[in-house]
């Protein structure tokens, strides 16, 4: 469907061309030529030839299109809002009424010349210049990213507020172009309604970048999980889809399609996640007892990430130590970073750093801290507890596929690969009698497309992460967080976390 309407409206923008070239005396054919007729219009308006080949840059060149066409709408007396706003907005209507009215003739560079805008004009035309602008920015070059939860601390803390650099791995081509700008997936003031159409949906495609992502890097992505949600604002990305499918419904997508209202979001539109990237192609990750490792070395263990620790202690800590030492802003209300274990006395679980940790255990009133061990198991990727029963601190052995590498595919390993196979990489499989059918051909082996990345929280135990829903594809990943910008929490503006770079 999107590719007929961007036919229909190609053809109504040559068509409408072709009648502007044949009113300014020149071939018709021409205007049917790709990127020639912006050629002839450059010449006829006599601008400076570089506007032609600023065409050729991807999707910036889209606008330089625009504004060249605006131009030349100019030289034939048409200089009101309307008409270039037509020229812009919808260039396959105006162009083709307006080589057809009688009333818009040629007029050439003289009457361009004599033209003076008005001062609303003059605004109006710098306000869409400045939207234009920023939207291009944002898309390919930086765009601001605002932590919503715990999933970092510390490396980022709730209320950090990052830039995210979009050209070192390469910026995208926007998927889906038809957006309310400055917004991501959802309107403004609210979080059920879509800000984006799907009339149009360009194939993935991105740009050069000056790095590869890297192990330990600090990654924004779109979540893989969150292409179809329950779109109500309890659940969303907090709650997601395929997680009440599984566990409530179990399996029966027809009593869930009846109970909730559905909505299935194209790649770049489902939600923003950021978390550090631990392991790259063809990386073997494990975890055991709660510490990760890469390749059968312990992995990084950055300096602001927590781990849940149960600290048993004979007399309380003093409001200075948890205050100045382990950094919690009241002391009454610590966003669980200390907790009582229930039914205990003098037991919490508490949430902190390796360098808090090694404070925490010189205390004179901790008796012991050693780590939470979350051993629960059904909840974890693959999602298949008669091959691959892994819990949240321990995990693997696994390796993370690389575009080109093969793998042979078995009962006891499809779960960990279907969901590559058939939405990430778009083929059909049917799984009959014990033998795997891929694109209607009987296989036992598949070989990667893209290459995926796997993602994990800082903060080890309360992170929704690739332990829950799987791989990254190449596809989803954004930019890389490069630098906190602003951060504020319960008493103000944290001074010392403004402009610190991200590691």
């Amino acid at each position: 469907m999107g590719w007929i309407i961007f036919l229909v409206g190609a053809a109504g923008w040559h068509y409408g061309i072709m009648g502007l070239f044949k009113k300014q005396g020149l071939e018709a054919w021409k205007a049917w030529v790709p990127f020639y007729n912006t050629w002839c219009i450059v010449q006829a308006t006599e601008l400076p030839k570089f506007w032609f080949y600023l065409q050729f840059i991807p999707v910036v060149g889209q606008f330089i299109t625009i504004w060249i066409t605006i131009i030349y709408t100019m030289h034939f007396g048409r200089f009101s809002f309307i008409d270039h706003a037509g020229a812009a907005v919808v260039p396959f209507i105006y162009f083709p009424y307006a080589a057809h009215a009688k009333d818009i003739k040629w007029r050439g560079k003289e009457v361009v010349k004599h033209y003076e805008k008005s001062t609303v004009r003059e605004w109006a035309d710098a306000a869409i210049f400045a939207v234009v602008a920023a939207t291009i920015i944002r898309t390919f070059v930086f765009e601001a990213y605002t932590i919503p939860t715990e999933s970092m601390e510390k490396t980022l803390l709730v209320n950090d507020f990052l830039f995210v650099n979009k050209v070192a791995y390469g910026p995208r081509i926007p998927q889906t172009p038809l957006s309310f700008p400055f917004v991501h997936n959802t309107m403004p003031y609210s979080i059920t309604t879509p800000s984006y159409l799907q009339w149009i949906q360009i194939p993935y495609t991105r740009l050069p970048g000056y790095e590869k992502v890297e192990r330990n890097d600090v990654v924004v992505f779109n979540f893989p999980a969150g292409d179809t949600i329950i779109n109500l604002a309890d659940y969303g990305s907090k709650r997601p889809y395929y997680d009440v499918l599984r566990y409530e419904f179990q399996g029966n997508r027809e009593a869930l399609f009846q109970q909730f209202p559905i909505l299935v979001h194209p790649m770049d539109k489902t939600d923003n996640y950021i978390k550090r990237c631990v392991a790259i192609p063809n990386d073997v990750l494990e975890l055991r007892g709660g510490q990760l490792f890469i390749n059968n070395n312990p992995a990084l263990v950055p300096e602001g990430s927590q781990i849940d620790y149960i600290v048993k202690t004979k007399a309380p800590f003093t409001d200075d130590f948890l205050v100045n030492v382990l950094g919690i802003d009241d002391v009454t209300d610590n966003n669980g970073q200390m907790e009582a274990v229930p039914g205990s006395n003098g037991v919490y679980r508490m949430n902190v750093t390796p360098s808090e940790l090694a404070q925490l255990k010189q205390q004179p009133n901790v008796d012991s801290a050693t780590v939470m061990q979350d051993n629960y198991k059904g909840i974890n990727f693959p999602h298949d507890q008669a091959h691959a029963n892994f819990s949240t601190d321990n995990f693997g052995p696994l390796k993370v596929p690389a575009k080109g590498s093969t793998v042979q595919l078995t009962a006891e390993n499809i779960a960990i690969y279907r969901r590559i196979i058939t939405t990430y990489e778009a083929n059909t499989l049917v799984e009959k009698d014990g033998q795997f059918i891929i694109n209607g051909k009987p296989t036992n082996s598949y070989t990667f497309k893209l290459n995926y990345y796997w993602m994990m929280g800082d903060n080890r135990h309360r992170s929704q992460d690739s332990r829950f829903w799987g791989f990254v594809p190449e596809t989803h990943v954004v930019g890389k967080a490069s630098l906190i910008w602003m951060s504020y929490g319960k008493t103000g503006i944290r001074f010392n976390r403004i402009m610190k770079v991200i590691k």
